[in-house]
């Protein structure tokens, strides 16, 4: 059964059920599939979603204009370089000018709390692009192209080498909330976050 997530923001993996997950994975599918059949669905006609970014990116910045693009929608890509917020403007003042003006806000941040002030005080759903805590757009594309090679997720064993980072945390709730087995490899000092793999585990 689907579920409606019409106005929910994308911060964090573990925000979401596992059906959630599920109907994002299986629209995602279907995007797919449809834009290399040639049959663009185009279901953000007519909207706006600003692309807002702190950091430096080039996959993330070309990967989502591209796609908000293809959706049907105009990308405003904004850099906080040239916005007031630069000039020390708030990001509750910032959420709120474009709250009036935009339909949804894709962000690539230094901190997640950013993202959440944007979400509260924008009255429209945020992305998250990337965070100091989470990265779970980079995950759910991770899991669909594993769930494409091997037919399905549940009892999936993977292992992951590296520190305990952004990806690392979204990693541990993606896998979990899917029935996956994960095995992680860091360097000493460089572990994932005790908390997040703690509530993982509860998935």
């Amino acid at each position: 059964m689907a579920v409606n997530l019409k106005g929910k923001s994308f911060l964090s993996l573990k925000d979401f059920t596992k059906e959630e997950l599920e109907q994002i994975l299986f629209q995602g599918e279907k995007v797919k599939i449809e834009h290399y059949s040639g049959k663009d669905e185009q279901s953000l006609k007519g909207k706006s979603i600003a692309v807002i970014f702190e950091k430096p990116s080039t996959r993330t910045r070309v990967s989502f204009a591209v796609a908000i693009n293809e959706l049907g929608a105009f990308p405003l890509i904004l850099e906080t370089t040239n916005m007031q917020i630069n000039r020390g403007e708030t990001i509750a003042d910032t959420a709120r000018t474009l709250g009036r003006y935009v339909h949804g806000i894709v962000a690539r941040v230094y901190s997640q709390k950013t993202l959440e002030e944007l979400r509260d005080y924008s009255g429209i759903p945020i992305i998250n692009a990337l965070s100091d805590y989470s990265h779970p757009c980079q995950i759910m594309g991770d899991l669909l192209t594993i769930k494409e090679k091997k037919g399905k997720l549940e009892g999936i064993k993977i292992a992951y080498l590296g520190d305990g980072n952004n990806v690392a945390n979204s990693l541990l709730f993606g896998v979990s909330l899917f029935g996956m087995h994960v095995r992680v490899g860091s360097p000493k000092g460089y572990e994932p976050i005790k908390e997040v793999v703690e509530l993982s585990k509860k998935f």
